[in-house]
């Protein structure tokens, strides 16, 4: 086999014992590795109804063919679990040095089993495995953490660690790797964390098994500075992704006070320009030609590395315009190891939920101090910060009197800085995405706003989002690499069969990527009625509030609008008609054996009906 190394490693955390095992080529080609590895093992190894936080989940850190080859943007991997947030399958890609390490140690799959009796870390050295303590770094942050084993193992390991979020296991905690890099949004973080897992490090010393070295290396090199050309020509690394704030605010889908507005009159404050003027440093990736991590410096003086989700989600959607504050708030995520994206939505939920009367409380929109308090109670779960730990959807839940409805999360996990309030096509690819509301699944809204008519319902974008799904679940989230050439610079989509091939000798085409792509939402989809067997299609809708007249704008280009839910229902339709699912939104047996998925859909009748 060539392409991957065929090899898994598992451990045993509560017995600490080790054992390597292989996997076939069939296996390899029907999965193709990163979430496809993670999703098939999950499924196939975990009871129904086990809980996220307990030793029966397992962790999983999970390569592909042409992981940290030397191809543009090629340094991901895949984190996975079962999340604790949204009680189905839950992962998350990560930039690290282990990507190129786990590779050349001569592994493909790490699964972590069980708990460890004592916080302590992991250390993986081509076919060895220690053991070790972490009392010297449990209770740390990300950053100290980081630093303390690049000390003791070298800058170039592969280190993957939780801060004080992953140990306290609030559930939107995430896997923190080099200076910015995080994964895990619907709570890996935590999963390790429960396991007293403070990290993992491996050095390897072995060949990545390539069908064609010399094609690789010529190919790669090439390409290697022709997307750093790229890049450099259309300037997108001067603002990075936090050039997309200003163009959200003047589309009116800027995320503002808990996604009830689309637009503020300040949001240039944190635009691109603006934190580009700030930066101190940039940092990216391995294998990166596009680096995207532009630092910072917070109000206490700290390096925080930024993109657009952060700024969003922890500035116009808390009200907080001032670029430091706001930096401080980021720095503080990174390093307690919480996920941007959900500690910004929690903590505008909460000040929400207090000015709609239905909780008592002492933060308000535009409170920076008070939310850099509240996210340190979040992280070490004291006080309200147990509460906030939980996320929107819990929160809402134990609060009730109808503040789900503005808890701004599908499936349990928060949407991304993106207000839908009226962009259809988006809605859907937030309210389908099967780990939960994350634009990496099928971000449409660019084309949406761009090519098509904005508050349009068509058959059109219902098709758009299925490919993206397709595309993004198979290649960017299974091979796995980073999509930033392609969306950000048009590298066009051929480019990553050519190099799957030449890594493994197959002779692949996009077709056979987005057909795998269809085998894995289905799957994933599977997955999720298995740990909810009284789903219906309401699972896939968009928060609530997007469908309430009254927080429709009042004025500018969309005052008046909102999502409608027939229509969008309608658009829901399909959807599923495309896939071959059901009216509740489940795959269909007829399709689930199309896909090769006849086993599966066995193991998903004992639990509900199969149309």
């Amino acid at each position: 086999m060539k392409g991957w190394t065929g090899n898994i490693l598992r451990i045993n955390l509560s017995q600490k014992t080790y054992k390597k095992e292989t996997f076939s080529e069939e296996f390899a080609k029907k999965w193709i590795g990163g979430r496809g590895f993670a999703l098939k093992i999950l499924w196939d190894e975990l009871k129904p109804g086990i809980d996220p936080l307990g030793p029966d989940n397992k962790l999983l850190i999970v390569q592909g063919p042409i992981s940290g080859v030397p191809m543009p943007n090629s340094g991901k991997t895949i984190v996975a679990a079962k999340s604790p947030l949204t009680g189905t399958y839950g992962d998350g890609n990560i930039g690290s040095h282990i990507t190129i390490q786990m590779r050349k140690a001569g592994y493909d799959i790490l699964i972590f089993e069980g708990k460890l009796d004592a916080p302590g870390y992991i250390f993986v050295q081509d076919d060895k495995v220690e053991f070790h303590s972490a009392r010297e770094i449990w209770g740390k942050g990300t950053y100290e953490a980081q630093g303390w084993l690049e000390e003791k193992y070298g800058k170039t390991a592969g280190i993957l660690s939780i801060g004080q979020g992953g140990e306290n296991m609030v559930l939107y905690a995430v896997i923190r790797s080099l200076k910015g890099r995080a994964g895990g949004r619907p709570g890996i973080g935590a999963v390790m964390g429960s396991k007293n897992l403070k990290a993992i490090v491996v050095k390897g010393t072995k060949e990545i098994p390539l069908a064609d070295a010399k094609a690789m290396k010529e190919r790669g090199i090439g390409d290697l500075k022709k997307v750093g050309e790229m890049d450099k020509k259309s300037k997108w690394s001067v603002q990075g992704t936090n050039a997309i704030l200003s163009w959200c605010n003047e589309m009116w889908a800027l995320p503002v006070r808990n996604m009830r507005f689309s637009h503020h009159e300040d949001a240039w404050k944190l635009d691109g320009e603006r934190t580009s003027r700030a930066r101190v440093a940039t940092y990216g990736c391995p294998h990166c030609t596009m680096r995207c991590g532009i630092a910072i410096l917070d109000k206490e003086g700290r390096e925080s590395e930024i993109d657009y989700e952060n700024v969003g989600m922890l500035g116009p959607n808390l009200e907080i315009f001032d670029m430091k504050q706001m930096a401080s708030l980021n720095y503080m995520c990174d390093d307690y190891g919480v996920d941007t994206i959900s500690a910004g939505a929690s903590l505008s939920f909460y000040a929400d939920a207090i000015d709609q009367g239905a909780i008592s409380g002492d933060f308000k929109f535009g409170d920076a101090e008070r939310a850099k308090e509240l996210l340190r109670m979040t992280a070490l779960r004291q006080g309200v910060g147990d509460f906030l730990a939980l996320g929107s959807l819990k929160m809402a839940q134990k609060i009730g009197k109808n503040s789900e409805a503005y808890a701004i999360q599908c499936k349990g996990l928060e949407l991304s800085a993106y207000n839908c309030k009226y962009v259809p096509g988006q809605a859907l690819a937030f309210g389908t995405s099967a780990i939960g509301a994350h634009h990496k699944e099928a971000w449409i809204i660019t084309y949406e706003l761009k090519f098509s008519q904005r508050g349009a319902y068509g058959r059109d974008k219902a098709q758009k989002v299925v490919d993206l799904q397709r595309i993004r679940s198979s290649i960017f989230e299974s091979l796995p690499i980073c999509r930033f050439p392609w969306i950000e610079l048009g590298w066009d989509l051929e480019n990553y069969p050519e190099y799957f091939n030449i890594a493994t000798g197959s002779n692949w085409t996009l077709e056979d990527f987005t057909n795998t792509g269809d085998r894995l939402y289905a799957l994933l989809k599977a997955f999720w009625t298995r740990e909810h067997p009284d789903t219906d299609r309401t699972a896939d809708y968009p928060p609530r509030i997007y469908f309430d007249p009254a927080i429709a704008e009042k004025e500018g280009p969309i005052a008046g609008k909102h999502l409608e839910y027939d229509k969008y229902d309608q658009l829901l339709s399909d959807y599923y008609d495309i896939r071959g699912w059901d009216s509740r939104g489940v795959p269909t047996r007829k399709t689930m054996e199309k896909l090769g998925l006849a086993q599966e859909a066995e193991e998903l009748s004992k639990i509900t009906h199969l149309q």
